[in-house]
């Protein structure tokens, strides 16, 4: 193996495969490893370095035996070395085969009758490679005609279908984990006790000055009526927290200072203080603010119960004319 593979070829494919199966099992992110890990770097030098040394000592080691060998045992030496390996005999072997061509020496037997200006033309068969190469594609064409086509197996529209509705649910999973990325187009309220307790430190912190710790309003409005300036619900005081409030007056906006998921917990922490009563209650600013969506669901739900009992009503009242017309 040594006569056949070079050290210059030897050491970098034993480093690169080193260096492949660490990067391969060391968890490094977006970034290689010896990038994130500098001490993987300095490894890998090692092994360079060791690796170089090796093949330096073991042509050392063979320098030394051949010079202590008589001329008969260097000629020997000189004859095995320059013998082609098994593995080379095999790899020349197996090309001629998948080349096809004919010997020299037996190039005689397929020259053609015609020849152009003492050029003759060799009639050489398709090399085996090629022939064998088209008669798969054949095969191929055939099996994916079948599969596709007669079977209906899923095509690329299919796999589309089912690598989208994979992402998404990956893109789902991972927005439970990474609450920062809320915005105020996907922000929902936040009912577990851990967020509110966060909402409740934040507030604590940078809204009891104007708002009071109960809600009930100072310099800001109160918090606990029906009344709302910029729109009550969560996306609209997600919105009034992250871009401050009105124009030359009212809050600063906290989007610099906190983070989307800081602001989503504080705002679900705001709207607890709905209906509650506070010790002395700001007067009410802004109009009261229905959500048009609850409203809506109710508007339906009171529109089939509408619908259900109309149903009802004329049912019985056939039920009845039917009764009647029996009786008589």
């Amino acid at each position: 193996m040594r006569n056949l593979i070079p050290s210059y070829i030897r050491v970098p494919v034993v480093f690169f495969i080193i260096a492949g199966l660490i990067e391969y099992f060391v968890d490094s992110g977006d970034q290689p490893a010896f990038i994130e890990q500098p001490v993987i770097l300095l490894f890998l030098l090692l092994v360079l370095l060791f690796l170089i040394a090796i093949e330096g000592i073991v042509g050392t080691m063979d320098n030394i035996l051949y010079q202590s060998l008589d001329e008969e045992g260097k000629a020997r030496y000189d004859a095995q070395r320059a013998a082609p390996s098994k593995l080379a005999s095999w790899i020349n072997k197996t090309y001629d085969k998948l080349r096809g061509a004919k010997p020299i020496e037996e190039e005689g037997e397929i020259i053609l009758d015609h020849n152009y200006d003492g050029i003759k033309e060799l009639d050489n068969s398709l090399p085996p490679w090629w022939l064998y190469g088209f008669y798969a594609t054949i095969i191929f064409a055939a099996v994916y005609l079948a599969r596709y086509h007669v079977f209906n197996a899923g095509d690329q529209f299919a796999e589309y279908e089912i690598e989208y509705a994979e992402a998404n649910r990956a893109i789902e999973e991972y927005k439970k984990t990474a609450k920062n990325l809320v915005d105020v187009n996907t922000v929902e309220i936040l009912t577990d006790a851990s967020d509110l307790n966060a909402g409740k430190k934040i507030f604590e912190v940078n809204c009891v000055a104007c708002h009071m710790a109960d809600g009930g309003g100072g310099i800001g409005p109160n918090l606990t009526d029906q009344h709302w300036i910029l729109g009550g619900g969560i996306k609209n005081v997600f919105r009034t927290i992250s871009e401050g409030g009105r124009d030359g007056k009212g809050m600063v906006a906290w989007k610099n200072s906190l983070k989307p998921l800081e602001m989503a917990q504080v705002a679900s922490y705001v709207l607890q203080f709905q209906g509650t009563t506070p010790a002395n209650p700001k007067e009410a600013e802004g109009d009261v603010w229905v959500d048009e969506s609850e409203q809506a669901t109710e508007t339906e739900e009171s529109s089939s119960e509408e619908t259900t009992n109309e149903t009802e009503e004329n049912a019985t009242e056939v039920v009845e004319e039917a009764q009647t017309i029996a009786s008589n």
